[in-house]
């Protein structure tokens, strides 16, 4: 499956933000796609002559429910060919090369510590999966905490259904924090909530996905509070 390329089909095309849109493809030469929550697939756009200047890979946001329909969530780059792509020309009914899916970003089949999800921007996707994959299939799950950064309250990506998840989903706690505007939850970077929720230097598990300088600073806070590299995971953007 890894190296085989399949032809999509998008099949809806949703503004969610000022500048994120979510796309659903069908794959229509399959029964169904399966994946793994947190993997990704690369798509191959029409956007330069070499191969590798034309892929583009996305985390599936929507969890694995046996359908050949998938969920991505993407953000508008300023200057990015592959994204003014898929923002300018790709309409419903447009066609996509596609690959996958990919990667290794995935949560173990037994979960006996608590996971922190912490992301920022549209690297909530994969948390997203996985979470309602969690909620879907009845996985036995220790706290499970997504510690979501943004600027602003317009760029809360899928904020009603997060809410709404710590109804249906036991021991789900969504976090999300704002850097650049005062509102009724929190302010500030995610650094400072696993902080305050590490105080008890609890056994955890951390995933990481987002822009790499909050990747990079999470692993250096997280291991100065004595956990180990090997519990952090990471799935890097842009």
């Amino acid at each position: 499956m890894l190296d085989l390329w399949h032809t999509g089909i998008f099949t809806r095309i949703i503004q969610e933000t000022p500048n994120t849109r979510r796309f659903w493809i069908r794959i229509p030469g399959l029964e169904q796609f399966d994946f793994k929550a947190g993997q990704f697939v690369t798509l191959d756009l029409p956007i330069h002559e070499k191969k590798n200047k034309r892929w583009r890979s996305y985390s599936i946001a929507s969890a694995p429910n046996g359908t050949n329909e998938i969920e991505l969530v993407i953000v508008l780059l300023e200057g990015g060919l592959g994204t003014n792509y898929l923002f300018n020309e790709i309409k419903e009914g447009s066609e996509v090369l596609l690959r996958g899916p990919q990667g290794v970003f995935t949560l173990p089949e037994t979960l006996e510590r608590d996971v922190f999800l912490i992301c920022t921007g549209t690297g909530i996707a994969p948390f997203r999966s996985m979470v309602n994959h969690m909620l879907a299939t009845e996985t036995p799950h220790p706290d499970i905490y997504i510690l979501f950064g943004t600027r602003t309250k317009k760029d809360l990506l899928y904020f009603e259904e997060m809410n709404g998840l710590q109804e249906k989903l036991e021991r789900f706690h969504y976090l999300p924090t704002l850097s650049r505007e005062p509102w009724e939850g929190r302010t500030g970077y995610v650094h400072d909530i696993y902080e305050e929720l590490l105080a008890d230097r609890r056994p955890a598990h951390f995933y990481l996905c987002g822009w790499k300088a909050m990747i990079d600073e999470a692993k250096q806070r997280i291991t100065a509070l004595g956990y180990d590299r090997k519990s952090i995971h990471q799935e890097l953007y842009g």
